[in-house]
């Protein structure tokens, strides 16, 4: 099984896509404007104590006020609070706990409104993004992640993953990382960090407590809603907690994001550098892989299952009902348990797919077609399990009621993903009145004489529909070439399958957008020059 990670940098963010054999699994985009991120520790300001939900509201910047449950405060949270007050008094002035005195253990059972003051500052850090019409969800029980080992100040416990399952490598372990563990931090050791080898455990360890000496100097300085430490980027975070040795390409297109990743690759992992790869190809890294077409097709609100069925998916702000239907599936088999079987099976694998790829969370029912036998149900049962325990999220799957319903939750952390699969039409932009496809190539045509002679461009580049790109490039003396000859400057076409056929996007050297224009936006120029005229 091969995993490539292909990231599209674009002015908005990051587009990254996990591909596991061609096949998309997971995307997400890691916008530029995401200031709270799931892992971002911030100095809050407790604006609302609110004893009957044993809950307060922090404010930490965002436009809503963040929410802190009683629950997420931790054991540890007088002792955070007491280092919190003397850092920020200038008392501790190292970022080492060695000789901390710890304060008793929180009450798990207590009141808010004992442990908390209106107006008080504290350490918080983001374990839910904002999602819908609710702010971040935030706790005090603060952590820092690492690529083996997960670090936890105020704490002596070295706890290890149930996923390993060897008594002996669990000792190994514990035994490694308490030899090279500051004192009083405690340990979660991860499940990739199975046979690893002390020098690479050490070196994660390092990492992590630079970051706490980090988070403790900017502490010093800080100010009331001030991030200060923020997690890694999407991209980085990915391949922290992903990369292993089925992964066999990481590819972007952007050389600055090429060097950022380069240097973290060296950080935590120096023998997988020679999988990163920076695309410098002319068709677009998603087009080359064939993302674009697969996010079309998996984000529609009706999804095809292999083997003929299809899923119909719908969101609403208390969950998702996804229904499975077996379309064409029904005329091939001859019993009606078996074709029920075999569509369910089929899109048990899809549901699982579709959940990881859409980061879907929260309560999730999926209606399969009715099996008459337990057995028959079971097998989709383990179906859906087997599929999901790849997925790094939190879930847990409910055994299928009489009436066909799985009921599935899955951690929420983050907003969905959400793509838009309709377009609107190229030809009339939406208005319904059709313009003159011809006039494309003439605004093209005009819009490159502009470029090049009154503004003296260079090295510009034209994005087109496909169809487009065929008319511009091809022949024995393309019009790509009989621009080169009149103007004796190149234009690099490329073609864009996203892009309507009488759109186009004109790019500079650097990569920005000069212009965006159509067909009926041309035609509007059109008339209003004839109507001045007119006049």
């Amino acid at each position: 099984m091969s995993n490539e990670l292909i990231i599209n940098s674009t002015q908005d963010g990051e587009r990254i896509a996990l591909l596991q054999d061609k096949r998309l699994i997971e995307y997400h985009f890691d916008r530029n404007d995401t200031a709270y991120s799931v892992g971002d520790i911030f100095l809050g300001t407790v604006k609302k104590v609110m004893p009957g939900l044993n809950a307060a509201f922090i404010d930490i910047g965002y436009q809503k006020d963040a929410f802190l449950h009683y629950g997420d405060l931790g054991e540890s949270f007088p002792t955070l609070v007491k280092w919190n007050k003397s850092v920020q008094s200038q008392k501790i002035t190292v970022g080492s706990l060695k000789n901390f005195q710890f304060e008793a253990p929180l009450d798990k059972v207590g009141k808010i409104d004992n442990a908390l003051k209106k107006g008080q500052q504290l350490v918080v850090q983001i374990v839910k993004e904002p999602i819908s019409t609710k702010g971040p969800r935030l706790s005090t029980d603060i952590s820092m992640a690492g690529r083996y080992l997960v670090l936890v100040p105020f704490s002596n416990t070295i706890s290890v993953s149930k996923k390993i399952v060897s008594r002996t490598e669990r000792d190994r372990l514990k035994r490694l990382i308490a030899s090279i563990k500051p004192d009083n931090f405690g340990v979660i050791i991860r499940t990739v960090a199975e046979g690893r080898e002390v020098a690479e455990l050490d070196r994660d360890m390092q990492n992590m407590t630079e970051k706490w000496n980090t988070l403790h100097g900017n502490l010093k300085a800080g100010k009331p809603n001030d991030k200060i430490l923020g997690e890694l980027g999407r991209t980085s975070s990915m391949l922290r907690d992903m990369l292993n040795e089925s992964f066999d390409a990481i590819t972007v297109d952007s050389p600055a994001l090429h060097e950022e990743m380069r240097s973290y690759l060296q950080q935590i992992a120096p023998d997988k550098l020679g999988l990163l790869k920076l695309h410098t190809g002319k068709v677009k890294v998603f087009e080359q892989h064939g993302i674009e077409k697969q996010l079309k097709t998996l984000f529609g609100k009706a999804v095809t299952a292999p083997g003929g069925g299809y899923l119909v998916i719908e969101h609403t702000e208390a969950l998702h009902v996804i229904d499975v239907n077996s379309g064409n599936k029904s005329n091939q088999e001859g019993d009606q348990e078996a074709t029920a079987l075999a569509v369910n099976l089929a899109a048990a694998k899809e549901v699982a797919r579709q959940l990881r790829l859409r980061d879907m969370g929260g309560i999730i029912v999926v209606d399969f077609i009715d099996m008459k036998s337990a057995e028959s149900r079971k097998k989709v049962e383990d179906a859906v399990h087997s599929v999901m325990k790849h997925d790094k999220a939190r879930y847990t799957i409910l055994p299928i009621t009489k009436f066909g319903l799985l009921q599935i939750t899955r951690q929420r952390v983050r907003p969905a993903e959400a793509i838009v699969t309709g377009e609107v039409c190229p030809t009339c932009g939406g208005t319904g009145k059709i313009s003159a496809s011809i006039l494309v190539t003439d605004e093209i045509d005009n819009s490159i004489d502009d470029l090049l002679v009154a503004q003296n461009q260079s090295g510009i580049t034209l994005s087109v529909h496909p169809f487009l790109h065929a008319y511009y490039t091809k022949g024995l003396v393309s019009r790509q070439m009989k621009w080169y000859l009149k103007y004796y400057k190149w234009v690099k076409v490329m073609k864009d399958t996203s892009m309507g056929l009488t759109e186009y996007r004109i790019e500079d050297e650097n990569g920005e957008e000069i212009e965006l224009h159509s067909a009926a936006a041309a035609m509007s120029r059109l008339q209003d020059r004839e109507l001045e005229i007119v006049d």
